[in-house]
């Protein structure tokens, strides 16, 4: 068994045909046949179903997936271990990230490695924070940034507090409650909300601070994950945007009676027994800082 035929195999599993895969590979078809069959006959079992044109993992196939992904991955890490970090390096790196943090992350983190690792491919995930959790784990994406709020502590997972951010109330200018001094809770409720999904803490914070009538499920008329559709439906309308305040700096913070006080707690999510990526150190300080 070589690293090369791992490739060829972990390649094919994607591909999901050996005209894709051979192409990928720069190899003729039967060549990644030969790479196949030899490892199927080593390991002493079929990796794919054939089905006409067509081919399917079998159970063991995707169990072996999962440990020649492991193994390419950690030869990767070797051969760049010792490699100093410059504008040629090469590579591919995924990146999940949850609303609020990709809204803020995005662009700088594409211009950042724009301009300093311009040969590096970045594959950008949005997704809810559960959602992006089972990617990370299925090794789909390399880490994540969400609200740690939100986040189910784990032993597999390695959580690195990158930033906390205030939550607030917001309107358009020109909103019925801008520019007011001091708004009551039953006041703001006359317009309707929109948010990101809420964690389960801020929920109780918000039943704490304004009774059982401020629970997300009943206070919340719009929902998306994508933070962007909300900002621009609350400039547009009377809807008011409960988010972080950093997220939406052109809408007019709402002072609401009795005050709020819940902040977003952004942290950086990598896999707690994977072997840390050559880019993630990178990462990891360039988003402290931005969302600092």
């Amino acid at each position: 068994m070589t690293l090369i035929q791992l490739r060829h195999f972990a390649t094919l599993a994607k591909a999901g045909s050996f005209v894709k895969a051979s192409d990928l590979l720069h190899i003729t078809q039967p060549a990644l046949s030969r790479s196949i069959k030899s490892l199927e006959e080593e390991l002493g079992q079929l990796l794919f179903d054939r089905v006409g044109r067509r081919i399917e993992l079998t159970p063991f196939g995707r169990e072996t997936l999962q440990r020649a992904e492991l193994l390419i991955e950690d030869a990767e890490l070797l051969r760049h271990g010792g490699r100093v970090l410059d504008s040629k390096a090469r590579g591919r790196l995924r990146l999940g990230l949850s609303s609020g943090p990709g809204m803020m992350l995005t662009t700088p983190l594409m211009a950042h490695f724009a301009q300093h690792f311009p040969e590096v491919y970045i594959d950008f995930v949005r997704a809810n924070t559960e959602t992006l959790t089972q990617m990370l784990r299925d090794r789909q994406i390399d880490a994540m940034v969400v609200d740690i709020r939100s986040l189910r502590p784990a032993a597999d997972l390695r959580v690195d507090h990158l930033s906390e951010m205030k939550g607030c109330f917001m309107v358009r200018q020109g909103h019925p409650l801008a520019n007011r001094t001091r708004i009551r809770f039953d006041q703001l409720q006359k317009f309707p909300i929109a948010s990101t999904p809420l964690s389960d803490e801020l929920a109780r914070i918000l039943v704490e601070r304004y009774g059982e009538k401020a629970h997300p499920q009943v206070l919340v008329k719009y929902t998306s994950d994508e933070i962007a559709h909300l900002i621009s439906v609350t400039e547009r309308t009377d809807t008011v945007l409960l988010a972080i305040r950093a997220a939406a700096p052109a809408l007019h913070e709402v002072p609401v009676y009795p005050p709020l006080d819940a902040n977003a707690r952004f942290g950086h999510i990598t896999l707690a027994h994977k072997s840390e990526g050559l880019y993630i150190p990178v990462l990891r300080s360039l988003m402290s800082s931005v969302l600092h």
